[in-house]
């Protein structure tokens, strides 16, 4: 799986939440349209007022690759484009482990990756 995290930044509060609005589809069309597509959210970061927050999930490599040339893609590009970004940072993670936060009993884990569970 992949992960990509990032925050957006705008110029004000009443850009990002433009933002919102206008992707609104295209988010629910990125999940529904795009194989490999898990997880695709752009929210409003609660503590920034003109923040964004991205995540996304993605079940491989091949699946993200194709998502960069899909329609839905270049329409979110266009969108926030329309907007203006005043700053972004993003990353992509490869995640080769991964397991439930919370146990059997519905405790948060005391280990979290070195045990064989």
């Amino acid at each position: 799986m992949i992960i990509i995290s990032a925050v957006l930044d705008f110029e004000s509060k009443e850009s990002r939440d433009k933002v919102i609005e206008i992707t609104a589809d295209i988010q629910l069309a990125t999940r529904n349209e795009e194989a490999g597509c898990i997880s695709y959210c752009f929210a409003a970061d609660p503590c920034v007022d003109n923040r964004i927050q991205v995540y996304e999930l993605w079940e491989d490599e091949d699946s993200l690759v194709a998502h960069f040339s899909h329609h839905t893609y270049f329409k979110m590009v266009e969108a926030l484009n329309s907007v203006g970004i005043r700053n972004t940072e993003n990353q992509m993670y490869l995640i080769e482990k991964h397991k439930p936060v919370y146990d059997e009993n519905g405790n948060s884990r005391t280990v979290l990756f070195n045990d064989a569970s």
